[in-house]
């Protein structure tokens, strides 16, 4: 029995979703333990091209649990147009569970997710405006519906009423209109009708699964530096996507996990605003831009690109507690004669240099320390194991693994799942 978490080591958008799909091949559950449909996932298989924003990875696997855990915030609608692209893709959604106390976004969190973005001016968060950071909000004000709720209709009706009461004041300031209470409770027994017997507690069968030996993957939405406590706070997620909450996400004991799997590009990315050290305004970055098809798969919005960031890892293999890392994209840097990375920021003053990573404001204002790296400049999307690597290419990841303290487990050469290898 292992349990491993699989995490975001930088901005978000690492390719956890490819990771979770390889591993998930020998895996027994894989339950995503939290995050919304703000990010999607993609994953390349014999089903075709997918991004998936609430159901796990590891939905491709009919042999395989999955499990959309406490610690996420779902969108009924969201999830049953998701169902229905992956059925419509022949993809089997019997062994598709949600917890009952993970929590709702219902139509009005996505009204005041705009409306509150666009109340900020040019102050702006850069949120998806998918109505997860006021989801959260609810939660943490006891103010919020979950899952389970649709099968108490008395008991959903009266938390409805009880929520809309504080909703509907916020929409009037804020320049919206009304929610009309009787309109949505319609609308959750409709999703009721349709998702009910997936809402489910999900204690019991993840606590059966341990006991049987289960072999359990945790996935992870976003990164580190998009944590609501340890990222670049207040260009955050509203959830925590670390591996320390894996487990209360998921809803099982912290000693359980056994592996810790930091998931990272060959290079950066980032959606959303916030500071971003290395990132890149010139040919470079609009090459690793193209090449790597690097637009948000939630969004549709260019992501922000830049060359590898040395502190950004270390910062979060230490949070994290990592095992290993998994390295996607490397066939990206295929075709640079020189690759850099940095090893450190210089700090205001410009005499100071630090690997630790500062707050916010502070990161702003540093200067990233770059060393040059030669490419490869030869394809590597044939490989199918270290040796097939070029030199300069496994050179390249052992200084990745350096700077990060850690092994490194598994590298992607390209999109599908066979482009990827044990390390």
């Amino acid at each position: 029995m292992t349990v491993t978490a699989v995490v975001g080591a930088q901005w978000g958008d690492e390719g956890k979703g490819r990771i979770i799909d390889y591993l998930a091949q020998q895996a027994d559950v894989v339950i995503r333990f939290q995050g919304g449909d703000n990010a999607g996932h993609t994953v390349i298989n014999e089903y075709g091209k997918h991004a998936l924003h609430l159901i796990p990875s590891g939905i491709f696997n009919p042999a395989t649990q999955n499990i959309i855990g406490t610690g996420c915030v779902v969108n009924p609608q969201s999830l049953l147009e998701e169902m229905d692209h992956l059925a419509a893709a022949g993809v089997n959604l019997d062994n598709l569970w949600i917890s009952s106390r993970a929590q709702m976004v219902l139509p009005y969190h996505r009204t005041l997710d705009i409306l509150e973005e666009a109340a900020r001016g040019k102050d702006t968060i850069g949120t998806t405006r998918r109505g997860i950071g006021p989801a959260y909000a609810d939660k943490a004000a006891r103010s919020g519906l979950r899952m389970g709720d649709l099968l108490q209709p008395d008991w959903l009706r009266a938390r409805l009423d009880n929520a809309l009461r504080t909703v509907n004041r916020k929409l009037e300031i804020l320049g919206g209109e009304p929610v009309d209470g009787d309109a949505l409770y319609e609308l959750c027994l409709e999703f009721r009708a349709r998702l009910g017997r997936r809402i489910v507690d999900t204690v019991p069968l993840i606590r059966r699964a341990l006991e049987i030996g289960a072999d359990i993957l945790l996935e992870g939405q976003l990164g580190v530096m998009r944590d609501l406590d340890w990222g670049i706070y207040p260009y955050v997620t509203s959830s925590n996507p670390t591996a320390a909450y894996a487990a209360s996400g998921a809803g099982l004991p912290a000693r359980c996990i056994d592996r810790v799997i930091g998931v990272v590009k060959a290079y950066s990315t980032a959606v959303g605003d916030g500071p971003f050290p290395t990132e890149l305004f010139d040919a470079d970055g609009e090459k690793l831009r193209e090449i790597g098809q690097e637009f948000g798969a939630t969004t549709g919005r260019p992501r922000r690109c830049g060359w590898f960031d040395g502190v950004a890892i270390g910062y979060a293999a230490w949070l994290n507690g990592m095992t290993g890392l998994a390295i996607t994209k490397l066939d990206v840097l295929d075709h640079f004669e020189t690759i850099k990375i940095c090893t450190g920021y210089r700090l205001p003053g410009g005499e100071v240099i630090t690997d630790s990573m500062p707050d916010t404001p502070v990161l702003y204002q540093v200067t990233p320390v770059y060393e040059s790296w030669p490419g490869w400049m030869t394809s590597t999307a044939h490989c199918r194991s270290w040796d097939d690597l070029p030199k300069q290419a496994r050179a390249y990841i052992h200084r990745l693994s350096e700077l990060a303290g850690i092994k490194v487990d598994y590298v992607s050469v390209g999109p599908e799942r066979e482009q990827m290898f044990a390390v």
